[in-house]
């Protein structure tokens, strides 16, 4: 009995406390505070010293009469101006002479002179001279005194005679009206559009490589085999069978008749097409070998693995040049350009490598994607390049990878990316989706999800490779349901008939 009267009491008191305080301060809730007049001009009064201090001793334009700056604001001080507009400038330079000028009694009150005067003067100034002091200057009085709250009482033209006058002054942040920049309209791109499905794999179609020529494409399937198709017609030309596992990485040389293949089988073979047979194995990889790349100059061929290493083999040796380390996961991707650096990696541990070819070394590392990095795409005609993550597409300036802007709304694994000379970016993605891009803005301009082949699942719709035929014409994927698709893009579009669906906003580029 005593526990129950002392816990009735406790809550009591406890009520009777919230109660209390509750009717003490519910009166007061959400009042504004009075306005205080003193208050107020005292705020006001520091806000213009703080802010406005150096230039308050000087006069503004009233037509035909003299106002001090402030004066509407700061109404407790009387500054007693004279009525002649040809008013007196006083300042801690002598005009028309620059900072360093000591002040004597002569050259320290000046007057105002002419419109006329004032334009002979900056004719006079050599045009560099002129260019560097409307550079320098942050702004004429009467930008100032807008800004301050007042209304533009001067000409442009007279503003600019007078910024002339203030020389030696530096930009000031606080005194500029900065207009928020906005997004850069995209170019119109025709939408691209479905035209041929390829079937012939029996297994997930991995790789895909166009020959120089542009006649025929080769691609690497789960199956174990690697396909050479004609590009026109889509017709298998050729199947060439080795491989003992998943072909998950093709290329064709530039510079021999030679095609390269890479597997989860560890190997990296070298197919002479003459004779349609391996002539070359290059061994060395402790695991599957996801990707490879041929530089464009040289006789070197570039290898990545899940075992966290990308290797340089010279071709014709079979030597395996360098083992680029470094990374502490899969290498997914690599890719090589004749330009420095030289090789790009990009890897599930989440950063993308740039190597000295050279030294065998890492020259640059960008740790700014969150997730797996499994597709970079070189821009075939600026020094950039974009790399594709779960988290988001980047884009990156050479040499030292500069981050440029995020590309975001693919919301999936991307595993193949692929962009042309016209700016058109393409991202395939684990879910099947293909994203087209504007590769200057960023802008969005085409989402595609093709059909699946009729007798797949529906999970079966990965994009795990996509390139541009040399033409640029035709965009070839390969995918999960054992297709490779070709879309071309729609001859018939027009920019009224297909109008960019863009709206101007404010222009967000994070860091990371």
């Amino acid at each position: 009995m005593t526990e129950d009267v002392q816990k009735h009491s406790v809550h009591t008191l406890v009520f009777r406390s919230l109660k209390r305080t509750h009717d003490m301060f519910v009166a007061d809730h959400a009042k504004p505070v009075a306005l205080d007049d003193t208050s107020h001009k005292v705020k006001m009064s520091a806000k213009l010293k703080a802010d406005y201090g150096a230039i308050l001793h000087m006069p503004v334009l009233k037509e035909g009469k003299d106002r001090p700056l402030g004066s509407d604001l700061h109404s407790t001080k009387n500054y007693g101006q004279p009525d002649d507009p040809e008013y007196l400038i006083t300042g801690t330079h002598a005009y028309p002479s620059g900072p360093g000028v000591a002040l004597t009694a002569d050259t320290q009150m000046h007057r105002n002179p002419s419109e006329g005067g004032v334009h002979s003067l900056a004719l006079a100034l050599p045009p560099s001279q002129a260019r560097l002091d409307a550079s320098r200057t942050a702004a004429g009085i009467t930008d100032i005194h807008r800004v301050a709250g007042g209304a533009e009482r001067s000409h442009a033209s007279h503003s600019h005679a007078m910024s002339l006058l203030e020389g030696g002054g530096t930009k000031n942040s606080t005194l500029m009206v900065r207009k928020a920049p906005t997004m850069p309209k995209p170019q119109w791109h025709a939408p691209w559009k479905l035209f041929r499905v390829i079937s012939g794999h029996l297994g997930w179609v991995r790789s895909i490589a166009v020959e120089p020529g542009n006649q025929w494409f080769v691609t690497g399937a789960g199956d174990r085999t690697i396909k050479i198709w004609d590009l026109a017609s889509g017709k298998l030309k050729l199947s060439l069978t080795g491989h003992i596992s998943t072909v998950r990485g093709v290329a064709v040389s530039t510079r021999s008749p030679y095609l390269f293949s890479c597997g989860e089988d560890k190997q990296v073979k070298c197919w002479d097409l003459e004779y349609n047979k391996v002539i070359r194995h290059y061994h060395g990889h402790l695991s599957a070998v996801y990707d490879l790349d041929l530089h464009p100059t040289i006789d070197v061929l570039v290898t990545c693995s899940r075992d966290a290493t990308a290797r340089v083999w010279d071709i014709r040796s079979k030597a395996n040049v360098h083992t680029l380390s470094g990374h502490t996961n899969t290498v997914a991707t690599v890719r090589c350009q004749a330009a420095e650096p030289q090789i790009i990696t990009g890897s599930h541990d989440s950063t993308i490598r740039l190597w000295d070819l050279i030294a065998g070394k890492t020259r640059a590392t960008l740790t700014n994607h969150k997730k797996s990095v499994r597709a970079l795409a070189l821009h075939p005609r600026q020094y950039t390049f974009a790399s594709g993550s779960a988290d988001n597409i980047k884009q990156w300036t050479f040499p030292d990878g500069n981050f440029i802007q995020n590309l975001s709304g693919h919301n999936a694994i991307i595993n193949a990316m692929a962009v042309n000379s016209d700016g058109v970016l393409v991202s395939g993605a684990d879910n099947g989706t293909i994203h087209l891009w504007d590769w200057r803005t960023g802008y969005n301009f085409q989402r595609i999800h093709a059909a699946v082949q009729p007798g797949s699942l529906d999970s079966e719709s990965g994009i795990f490779a996509c390139v541009f035929d040399n033409s640029e014409s035709r965009l070839i994927t390969a995918e999960a349901d054992k297709t490779i698709k070709v879309y071309k893009e729609d001859d018939t579009a027009t920019e009224e008939s297909h109008p960019i669906n863009w709206k101007p906003e404010i222009l967000k580029r994070k860091r990371f």
